[in-house]
């Protein structure tokens, strides 16, 4: 969401960063939602992945028949790297997004300023449509 606040602030410069902005604007914005939204779960899974091997382990315990539930602790144990591992691979996504987005927004900005400059492009007030 970070993301979207920083397309925001250079909206209303040239119009054709404005056009693309606004074109990748509803892009980023549910990207991050997405990104956001996955990673709690994986924190949630990675949670109970964790509680679940715990109690399996006190199960096999106090079993007086010997189990052997290693397998199934050493395969919730693989899961919970694998979790791990997407969650290292959306959080760098998130931050190349987040990237992404502050080079469009500084080269706005930039061409902005080129504009004003050329005296091409006046800026214009924010009550006035």
């Amino acid at each position: 969401m970070a993301a979207v606040a920083v397309v925001e602030a250079f909206s209303g410069t040239d119009p054709v960063a404005e056009g693309l902005l606004e074109l990748i604007k509803p892009a980023i914005h549910q990207l991050d939602l997405h990104v956001h939204s996955v990673r709690e779960s994986q924190v949630e899974l990675r949670e109970h992945i964790d509680n679940l091997a715990t109690e399996l382990f006190r199960i096999n315990e106090h079993q007086k028949i010997a189990l052997d539930l290693d397998p199934y602790v050493k395969k919730l144990l693989n899961a919970r790297r694998r979790v791990v591992l997407v969650n290292n691979i959306l959080q760098n996504a998130q931050e190349r997004l987040r990237r992404l987005n502050h080079n469009v927004a500084k080269e706005t900005a930039r061409r902005k300023t080129m504009l004003e400059a050329s005296g091409v492009f006046t800026p214009r007030s924010p009550s006035k449509p």
